[in-house]
């Protein structure tokens, strides 16, 4: 059966910690290898992630909280390991994290890879680092050799494994893929799947994190207007054949983008035979 691991992000209200703990419970008849959960802008979440994490592992699955280094010294990053360790946490998804506003500068870690060498050095092998990939090309990077490039440092400094932002077009997986072990790089490289069920929030989204849809999709999913039931079709026959062409290409395990919400994970799963 192919692994999978769930992305939540940490509610901001007492209703909406109810409503996730019983989404997890549904989605937890997936046998996830792990689920994580992000940060907010400087860490602004840290608290509500803590929570979510230490929640998930009490009911019985492994758990990433995510960890972003930015604006942080290294006096703080050492206090939140020792915080880390001792809730029992094993693995982290490390990020340099967006500048929040009203920040003027990024801290004692310029890059994700300056906090996984820290990471390392200060608790060794204790933590499985997760770190991001960029198929697309991360919306700052300077080109798509640099950004390459900065994904060989991030891995050389001690990355176990990665995650992809999402995206629609296989072949930009597979090149970097390809890319990546012509580098020498060998650490599993885990598409990050977005199921489609509201089409202005994920053009929102997608435009404001640098992933493409293409336009095939994006007229399609515009000319269905207000037609949920329409959108959500189209979108399970979309990412579904999405998720079939990167496993039968060699994908190690599909990383899903929950969104908070269980409904489309199960639906994808079940399309896909799991």
């Amino acid at each position: 059966m192919t692994p999978i691991s769930l992305e939540f992000f940490p509610p901001k209200t007492p209703e909406g910690v109810v409503k996730l703990a019983a989404v997890r419970q549904q989605l937890y008849a997936l046998k996830p290898e792990f689920c994580s959960v992000t940060y907010g802008a400087g860490g602004s979440t840290q608290d509500g992630t803590l929570a979510a994490v230490q929640a998930i592992l009490a009911e019985g699955v492994d758990a990433a909280s995510h960890f972003t280094c930015v604006g942080a010294t290294r006096a703080s990053v050492r206090e939140k390991l020792q915080l880390f360790q001792g809730a029992g946490i094993r693995r982290l998804v490390a990020l340099r994290g967006d500048l929040p506003s009203g920040y003027g500068s990024f801290g004692e870690f310029r890059y994700a890879s300056d906090l996984i060498a820290f990471i390392r050095e200060t608790t060794g092998q204790h933590f499985h680092i997760e770190v991001a990939a960029y198929p697309e090309m991360h919306p700052q990077a300077r080109s798509p050799q640099a950004d390459l490039e900065a994904f060989a440092t991030k891995a050389r400094a001690g990355a176990n494994s990665a995650m992809t932002q999402f995206f629609f077009n296989a072949d930009a997986y597979f090149r970097f893929v390809d890319e990546a072990r012509a580098l020498g790089l060998d650490l599993p490289i885990v598409p990050g799947i977005m199921p489609i069920t509201n089409a202005s929030g994920l053009m929102r989204f997608a435009d404001s994190t640098g992933a493409d849809i293409p336009r095939w999709i994006r007229m399609r999913l515009q000319s269905f207007g207000d037609d949920t039931a329409s959108i959500k079709a189209f979108g399970l026959d979309v990412v579904s054949a999405l998720c079939e062409r990167l496993l039968a290409g060699g994908a190690p395990s599909l990383h899903f983008y929950t969104m908070n919400q269980s409904t489309a994970t199960l639906a994808l799963c079940e399309r896909l035979g799991r």
